[in-house]
């Protein structure tokens, strides 16, 4: 491998990679520049790749697997996210997601939107709550399951949205997380890893549309077996609106 190809190819991707606002995948850089050198052999431009992750320019970060983005867009990420004011409110998918829960995903036969502080612990209180119950037409009836949900539209507060929905399954057989599809792709590609890992259920949504949120499913939850004297203390306290 040449000095002068090794140089071509590494300056072709940070020439990329600063006109490119979402970022661009290792594929893509690799297929771009073997395009724009066609006289450069592929495995010429697989090795200056490697020699360019290994030693990334200053301005250029490996944001995700094999996913780089110039620092300039993800600084102006930031700052638009934290200068955005929301125009709606987190509440306003409450109703939409429970609907969604039970009538498109057929994960409960009934949920309500729930919020605010209704279980009074530092656990937290699910913003949706559903269970599945058997029907009359099940010929084998299966047990009840409760089904807890967290959503947010503030892309900021990702992690911590997870962790609340990982506490959730202490009284819960399923627990969701449910964030905006605005979400940076890396925070996308984190979440979706960590939906695999611990079972949570990862659902994107368009936080700028109550009335069409679009929601749609990337990881669905596993079944977890919670604790029962914490699925009986916080159902009680929704009793009447979720069996009634």
């Amino acid at each position: 491998m040449s000095d002068t190809s090794t140089a071509k190819v590494r300056q072709k991707a940070i020439e990329l990679l600063s006109v490119a606002p979402e970022g661009i995948r290792y594929m893509d850089l690799h297929r771009a520049i073997a395009e724009s050198y066609p006289e450069i052999p592929i495995n010429t431009v697989h090795g200056a790749l490697g020699k360019f992750r290994n030693n990334l320019p200053a301005d250029i970060q490996l944001v995700a697997k094999g996913f780089y983005r110039h620092v300039k867009f993800t600084q102006a990420q930031e700052a638009a996210a934290v200068a955005k004011k929301p125009k709606i409110k987190e509440d306003d998918f409450y109703a939409p997601f429970a609907d969604w829960l039970v009538n498109d995903l057929e994960e409960c036969t009934k949920a309500i939107a729930l919020g605010g502080s209704k279980f009074g612990n530092k656990w937290g209180t699910p913003d949706v709550i559903g269970v599945r119950m058997p029907r009359h037409s099940d010929i084998i009836k299966p047990p009840v399951e409760v089904t807890s949900v967290e959503i947010k539209i503030d892309t900021q507060g990702l992690i911590t949205a997870f962790g609340q929905s990982c506490a959730y399954k202490l009284f819960s057989h399923r627990s969701y997380i449910v964030v905006p599809k605005a979400s940076q792709q890396e925070d996308r590609d984190r979440l979706t890893a960590l939906a695999q890992i611990f079972g949570i259920g990862l659902v994107l949504f368009d936080a700028d549309n109550k009335q069409q949120p679009d929601f749609d499913i990337q990881v669905r939850a596993a079944r977890n077996e919670p604790d029962y004297f914490y699925v009986n203390q916080n159902l009680k306290l929704v009793e009447d609106e979720l069996f009634g």
